[in-house]
């Protein structure tokens, strides 16, 4: 029987997150979504608006027997800057906030010892800025979302953003992909 468990992440545009753990072995799936909110069933417009407190998410569904929750926070560290306060890049708002929305108290312990590490090892020059909450509400986000990189290969953004950081991600957890078959 496996061990799977749940992460819940915010770390920018969830495309990006989503498409990098979906590659993950380990990771059973990576859906994209809404947390962190006063809404409930919020439209990815409402979120786009800034208005409903919600950050772009992913909930990151994992086997906890091949992979643990630090190594998920490694990778979600790996995949964003936690020192830009409500922003990634160019996308902008309380949207696109660092954030760890914890399940439970090991996962929030687990999530302040790595931070913490980062700030001693100086890993950043600047301040890290990762909100660490508890989860109380998640939403799914649209269909359209779900799998959206492999599935709009021709939208510009993923052109220009996405791609570039999924092909660095790629080369530095080469040893975490799944095998493609």
């Amino acid at each position: 029987m496996s061990n799977i468990q749940q992460a819940t992440l915010g770390g920018g545009c969830f495309w990006c997150i989503e498409s990098a753990f979906n590659s993950i072995d380990g990771v059973v799936k990576a859906i994209s979504g809404y947390a962190g909110g006063h809404v409930d069933e919020p439209s990815y417009e409402q979120v786009c608006s800034g208005d409903t407190g919600h950050a772009e998410v992913v909930r990151v569904e994992f086997d906890a027997d091949k992979l643990s929750f630090r190594q998920v926070l490694e990778i979600f560290f790996a995949l964003h800057d936690p020192t830009q306060l409500n922003r990634q890049g160019n996308d902008i708002g309380t949207q696109y906030r660092s954030a760890v929305f914890y399940h439970n108290d090991e996962q929030k312990q687990c999530a302040e010892e790595i931070i913490q590490e980062m700030k001693d090892e100086g890993i950043w020059e600047n301040p890290i800025v990762t909100e660490i909450s508890p989860l109380t509400s998640y939403f799914d986000a649209e269909d359209y979302h779900q799998d959206y990189f492999s599935n709009n290969p021709q939208n510009q953004y993923c052109n220009m953003v996405v791609a570039p950081k999924l092909a660095k991600f790629k080369k530095t957890f080469a040893q975490k992909l799944k095998k493609q078959d």
